[in-house]
């Protein structure tokens, strides 16, 4: 464990550097008509990468603002997943990182430092939340689980990702207890890992979005695939879909027949 509470000691300096961005005035810039990017990202980003390099120099680097290189041994970054909600101040945002070695996950950190919530994981001995082991919840009635979603930035753009996204929700709400979008996937895969939501899925998202959050679902008990139940491909897929494991099949039968 002496790797991932190196990540964890860096990750959490870096928090200080989020709250203080989080509490003031942000200059902000658009990278298309919906994505926001804050300096702060850019400066959380820095400074994580700095911190990597000069730590665990074996590793390649994969982060959303500045650095994208190989994918083998690597640290794959969010600097803030949630910028729109950081950027608004609503406290549903969080610093995500993923490591992989061998192209396979290993440590995954999701830290919001707002909420104080810490969550990580190592392959094969679980997940955790600020020091308690966490598992996903055992609902097995689909029409009472709480399943969690996501609207795409390209629904501003694409008409067929708005379709995809109004047709899966008139699909899946009826059939649900109900639906939350709060604005962060890496929160929201840990909050399937802690049993508070049932299920998720969401399109469009990019690696470092899910890097931690797809070994936290994992190690707690729960299942990663995409919308017609294959393995995931965080490069190649469209669709991530998490679950507790029972309800896993009526969510993907609902994603993949739907169109």
């Amino acid at each position: 464990m002496q790797k991932l509470n190196k990540f964890i000691e860096i990750i959490k300096e870096t928090g200080e550097i989020f709250r203080e961005g989080y509490n003031k005035k942000l200059e902000i810039q658009s990278k298309g008509i919906k994505d926001l990017v804050t300096e702060y990202d850019l400066k959380v980003e820095k400074f994580l990468i700095k911190k990597f390099k000069e730590n665990f120099p074996e590793y390649s680097i994969i982060a959303e603002e500045t650095t994208q290189e190989n994918f083998f041994d690597s640290i794959i970054i969010d600097p803030i997943d949630g910028t729109t909600n950081f950027a608004h101040h609503i406290p549903h945002c969080a610093i995500s990182l993923g490591v992989y070695e061998k192209k396979l996950p290993k440590y995954a950190v999701v830290y919001n430092p707002i909420l104080n919530e810490l969550y990580y994981a190592k392959k094969e001995v679980g997940a955790y939340k600020n020091g308690e082991k966490i598992n996903v919840s055992n609902q097995d009635d689909f029409q009472r689980s709480l399943i969690a979603t996501g609207f795409p930035y390209s629904s501003a753009e694409c008409e067929e990702d708005l379709k995809w996204v109004i047709n899966k929700l008139s699909h899946i709400l009826p059939r649900c207890q109900d639906i939350r979008r709060l604005g962060s996937a890496a929160l929201d895969l840990c909050y399937v890992a802690e049993g508070k939501y049932e299920g998720f899925y969401e399109i469009n998202l990019k690696p470092w979005d899910v890097s931690a959050g797809i070994l936290i679902v994992e190690e707690a008990g729960g299942i990663i695939s995409n919308e017609y139940g294959n393995s995931y491909d965080m490069f190649e897929d469209r669709c991530i879909v998490a679950s507790n494991g029972i309800i896993h099949n009526e969510l993907v039968e609902i994603l993949s027949r739907i169109n």
